[in-house]
């Protein structure tokens, strides 16, 4: 029986690995290959790189970190985790273990906006012409002109957010007419916020700024923010009874301790800043409250 199973290989499920490896656990950890991270062409959010580091690069850094520490990734996708008196039962697409405990880092996937094709879509991400994270890149966006597609009070919040940024921003309906109340037309008004209905579609990348059909005609930006929400990964830990609020956030304590006992979720599949800092350390604690659980239940000795 292994003392950890992490479901994940974001930068939440490599840093619980590091540490859980590093206590001299034995772990298991499972990457079915999509981290959100990964998309990341350049972050300059994350701290200790002046000059930026790729998603993709910043995951390698951290798995032969891990790596050197005993943990290994299997490349498979877990589909179920079941509570067991000692521990769980987790199957997966090739096989089935059992272990004392369990972290989830199984993160989010991004909505993208309809009719806009990987064949546009990719290349316009790498080359941020199309952004999911003002947090992470509204800097980069600094007097640019900015078009955000969403509408509602996401859509106003997200647009409001960029307008920190800079005076040029636009919020696209991505379907048809805005579905906005007077209170968030009030404030985008304010805030010198064109609008325009949709639908969007025509998707592609013109010179420097990506272009994109309108109710308005068709218009070009230099960076397009998509607001059309998220899905969290949490159907594994909910499927095992975990508690979740109506967005499919996994509810956790201040140890990242789910209401499954031993079951632990850390990352952007709990609810908080989705940000690569903040779920590095929600998987310190969560790996370190775990180290100490199993402790308790039989010390642990070298």
């Amino acid at each position: 029986m292994d003392d950890c199973i992490i479901i994940g290989a974001g930068p939440a499920g490599l840093t619980a690995a590091i540490y859980l490896a590093r206590y001299h656990l034995r772990i298991r950890l499972f990457d079915s290959g999509s981290s959100r991270a990964a998309m990341i062409p350049c972050t300059h959010n994350h701290a200790g790189y002046p000059d930026g580091i790729s998603g993709k690069a910043l995951l390698a850094r951290m798995y032969e970190q891990a790596r050197r520490y005993g943990a290994h990734c299997i490349p498979h996708r877990v589909t179920g985790i079941q509570p067991q008196d000692e521990g769980f039962r987790v199957t997966t697409d090739g096989a089935t273990y059992h272990s004392r405990s369990v972290l989830l880092a199984t993160g989010v996937v991004n909505h993208r906006p309809r009719h806009l094709l990987p064949e546009v879509h990719d290349p316009a991400l790498e080359r941020g012409l199309l952004r999911y994270c003002p947090v992470c890149d509204g800097y980069e966006v600094t007097d640019k002109r900015v078009g955000v597609i969403g509408t509602g009070d996401h859509g106003m919040r997200e647009a409001l957010f960029l307008r920190g940024f800079t005076r040029d921003v636009t919020l696209i309906a991505p379907e048809a007419e805005h579905a906005l109340d007077p209170a968030c037309a009030e404030a985008l008004d304010d805030a010198g916020i064109a609008r325009v209905d949709g639908p969007c579609g025509g998707w592609a990348v013109e010179g420097d700024q990506l272009a994109l059909d309108t109710a308005r005609g068709r218009m070009r930006f230099d960076s397009v923010y998509p607001a059309l929400g998220s899905r969290i990964r949490s159907e594994l830990a909910i499927a095992a009874g975990a508690k979740a609020d109506p967005g499919g956030c996994l509810e956790v304590d201040d140890h990242q301790r789910t209401s499954v006992p031993g079951l632990f979720a850390a990352g952007d599949v709990v609810k908080g800043l989705d940000q690569i800092s903040h779920a590095m350390g929600e998987a310190g604690v969560a790996a370190t409250t775990i180290r100490n659980m199993l402790d308790r239940q039989q010390p642990i000795r070298r």
